[in-house]
């Protein structure tokens, strides 16, 4: 299908500037909404006659989340309705193929009539009733207070889901939470994120190096990377690290700081390296110095770490409350736990210590390359589905 007019809907970068680029390289009218600068977008591939910003919105959160933080939920209403309010009126008077609104921001352009074919959920997390009772179960079980969804948005969320013709997810994780909530399964589409895997893709050097060190008994360097927080699970690593402290094992944490951060690190020890968050242009560097990529997340829609981290050659340990299933599935090396399962975790770790030759094999295999989703493959998956988002969209649209 080609000659598509398609408009994205952002309040962030997100993966849709990585997406709106492939889409125009397959030859689609891309428009994107968001609240960046104008002047900024080139730099991430994007057009500036293809793009419309509210920059003041992204100033103003900004502001919000460097400055003033405790002013973010009192301010959460107005700020969703006011980019949500500012996109719709952008979209009239213009007719598009598919509207693509990220979750929390699209109700207004969902209810008010505009002229879209198709107009499509992008949700980045599972069911957001279902995120918000894993953070509150998470939140008790820690006893640390976390950032969940409220009440207002799992509301406003929820009469999204109910608005949309059709609602993307990120995996099969995700799918799985809205099903349990009773969105039927025809109303869903999973698109997996892609990774830029020749940025990561890890060189023959880093691997011969990393299984010299495995094999000469060095110490099994575990990597996290995201944002350090109780939802990425950073409970369960600092348990999994305390219970690894008798090995020659280090667990390196590298992401931005969040306000139950050091409560959490507080318990853990000293095989435990906390470094600052690192752009995307010296990532492979720090994958490239790890052997094995942990990941206890609560919930993710996807992890895109996790995919950069396959790229980088490194053997994933992960919940299954991600994409690492699908993942690992497409030839990456590693594996898959239950959430929360810190016993599981930590016999994992600990056989990769007491069979470092297999663990090498591992290492070995992980540096062919696994069958990772490119962000052309992304889009080119977008488009696949286009035809039975408009068809669902003009069905809607006659009841």
């Amino acid at each position: 299908m080609s000659g598509l007019r398609i408009a994205i809907v952002a309040h962030g970068r997100f993966h849709a500037f990585d997406l709106a680029r492939e889409l125009e390289r397959l030859g689609h009218d891309v428009s994107v909404f968001g609240n960046y600068p104008t002047w900024a977008v080139e730099r991430f591939g994007l057009r500036r006659s293809g793009y419309r910003g509210l920059p003041a919105h992204g100033a103003f959160d900004r502001a919000l989340r460097r400055a003033a933080p405790a002013l973010l939920p009192a301010t959460e209403a107005f700020r969703h309705r006011w980019f949500g309010q500012w996109a719709a009126r952008a979209l009239v008077g213009q007719a598009w193929d598919i509207v693509h609104g990220w979750s929390g921001v699209s109700e207004e352009l969902l209810r008010q009539p505009i002229d879209a074919r198709s107009r499509v959920l992008m949700r980045g997390s599972a069911h957001i009733a279902e995120q918000a009772d894993l953070l509150a179960a998470e939140a008790a079980r820690t006893g640390v207070a976390i950032d969940r969804p409220s009440p207002w948005m799992i509301d406003r969320e929820e009469r999204e889901y109910a608005h949309a013709d059709r609602i993307v997810v990120l995996s099969e994780f995700a799918r799985a939470s809205f099903e349990r909530r009773g969105v039927p399964r025809e109303r869903l589409t999973v698109v997996p994120l892609g990774v830029a895997v020749d940025s990561f893709r890890v060189t023959p050097p880093v691997v011969q190096t990393r299984i010299a060190r495995l094999l000469d008994g060095q110490p099994i360097r575990v990597l996290f990377v995201g944002a350090l927080s109780a939802q990425k699970g950073l409970a369960d690593f600092v348990t999994v690290a305390r219970a690894c402290a008798d090995l020659p094992m280090t667990f390196t944490l590298v992401g931005p700081s969040l306000p139950e951060t050091s409560r959490l690190l507080a318990r853990g020890g000293s095989n435990i390296t906390v470094l600052p968050a690192r752009d995307q242009a010296h990532l492979p560097a720090v994958y490239d110095a790890a052997d094995v990529f942990f990941f206890p997340t609560i919930q993710d829609g996807f992890g895109m770490v996790l995919a950069q981290a396959a790229a980088a050659g490194l053997v994933l340990l992960a919940t299954t409350h991600c994409a690492a299933p699908e993942i690992l599935a497409g030839g990456a090396q590693g594996w898959t736990v239950p959430a929360r399962d810190v016993d599981a975790m930590t016999t994992r770790l600990r056989w990769c210590h007491d069979h470092r030759s297999a663990l090498a094999d591992r290492v070995r295999q992980a540096a062919v390359p696994a069958r990772l989703r490119g962000w052309d493959d992304v889009a080119a998956a977008f488009v696949a589905e286009a035809g039975t988002w408009m068809r669902a969209g003009e069905a809607r649209g006659r009841d």
